[in-house]
């Protein structure tokens, strides 16, 4: 399943952004990483239901859990010098 290793790439890029937090555009940049890899987990979701490997109500919780990692993700790189 595609969509599990970019999702675990969101977590990886997150770690990574945290160890380079005293450096702002480090840290602006893994977290932009881990934003581009969760487009692209969304975009196996909705190609694994196009293809009826998801129901509709399990993709919808995924992409739902997306959509709250997404915002996250926007306060950290629009807040990012608070965490240097």
């Amino acid at each position: 399943m595609v969509w599990i290793e970019s999702s675990r790439s969101i977590g990886a890029n997150i770690a990574e952004s945290w160890a380079k937090r005293r450096y702002r555009a480090h840290f602006v940049s893994k977290l932009t990483d881990a934003d581009a890899e969760l487009q692209e987990t969304q975009h196996w979701l909705r190609r694994a239901h196009a293809y009826e490997y998801l129901v509709a109500a399990r993709q919808d919780e995924l992409l739902a859990r997306c959509k709250a990692i997404g915002r996250q993700l926007g306060r950290m790189i629009q807040k990012s010098d608070a965490f240097g």
